[in-house]
């Protein structure tokens, strides 16, 4: 059996950023996540700097099947690794400033 590879918080963190930037690479997709979010795109800087905002942009690809495997396909991942990368950062303490 293959050994799962470990999400670690820093790998968590940057597999958000990845997917934010794939959110961000169509106009629905960012336009949607900022719709859900309540964010403007004008304050999206300011937002991305929260301690929990990277695990916001892996909740919301979380829960879009579609947008999940879409950006998982593309990065060759599996969707599992994502929802890890989430589970990771929903249990990290925040970083502090």
């Amino acid at each position: 059996m293959a050994r799962r590879p470990e999400v670690t918080r820093e790998s968590a963190e940057m597999l958000a950023i990845q997917a934010l930037s794939f959110m961000a690479e169509e106009p629905e997709r960012l336009g949607r996540f900022l719709a859900v979010t309540g964010l403007e795109a004008q304050s999206l800087r300011d937002a991305a700097r929260e301690p929990n905002f990277l695990l916001g942009v892996l909740d919301h690809l979380a829960g879009d099947e579609r947008l999940l495997t879409e950006f998982a396909s593309q990065h060759a991942l599996t969707p599992e690794v994502v929802t890890r990368a989430r589970d990771v950062l929903a249990h990290a303490r925040p970083a502090t400033p």
